[in-house]
C-alpha cells in the first residue's frame, strides 16, 4: 500500500482536532477547531521534524479516509471523530 501524501495548503489535522500535548507556543494544547500555533502562513508546521513536535502530531498519519479529496472533507471528518472521541460525549 502506498503512502498518502498530506494535501498542501489544507492542515485541517492542525486545526479540527484537540490536541492536549503542551505545542511550543500553546502549553496547555489547543482546543478542537482552533488552529495551532505553529502553522506557517501557508498552513505548514513550523515545527515539522523537531523534537518539540507533540507525539501525537506526528504520529498522525494521513489517509484517504480522514483527507478525503478536499480540506472542507478533512476538517469534517476530523470535527467528527473528535465529537465521537471526546471524553464528555463518548459513551
Amino acid at each position: 500500500m502506498s503512502a498518502f501524501n498530506c494535501r498542501p495548503s489544507c492542515a485541517a489535522c492542525c486545526t479540527a482536532p484537540s490536541i492536549s500535548s503542551p505545542i511550543p507556543g500553546m502549553p496547555n494544547g489547543k482546543p478542537a477547531g482552533m488552529p495551532c500555533i505553529q502553522l506557517t502562513a501557508d498552513l505548514r508546521c513550523a515545527i515539522f521534524g523537531h523534537a518539540e513536535r507533540p507525539a501525537c502530531c506526528s504520529g498522525l498519519q494521513a489517509s484517504a479516509e480522514m483527507c478525503g479529496d478536499s480540506r472542507e472533507y478533512a476538517i469534517a471528518w476530523l470535527t467528527q471523530l473528535e465529537l465521537t472521541t471526546s471524553p464528555s460525549t463518548a459513551k
